[in-house]
């Protein structure tokens, strides 16, 4: 478990780098799976940053960290997008009748 708020944010990018290497190998379980404690560190972000705060060349490392985040976060989107829309098609009979 994390020390430092700090760690939270290394430990969401890690599962972040995992997830788009899942995304990158279309292994769509092994990214969910990611997804999943992405979500759990998060939430225990939300909940130590009550009571915590960062100094300024932590808020600073932070911000480096949560721009890789998005970078992952945009292409996994990316990779993503078209087992989405496969996935809604099985889904949802009306769409396959339009394809």
């Amino acid at each position: 478990m994390p020390d430092h708020l700090l760690d939270y944010y290394r430990a969401i990018e890690d599962s972040s780098y995992r997830m788009l290497q899942a995304a990158r190998d279309r292994d769509w379980d092994e990214m969910v799976r990611h997804e999943g404690a992405c979500a759990v560190l998060i939430e225990q972000l939300r909940y130590r940053s009550q009571t915590e705060q960062m100094g300024t060349v932590e808020r600073e490392e932070k911000t480096r960290i949560m721009q890789r985040i998005l970078r992952n976060d945009a292409e996994i989107r990316l990779l993503a997008e078209p087992w989405l829309a496969h996935f809604e098609n099985m889904m949802d009979p009306k769409l396959q009748v339009m394809h």
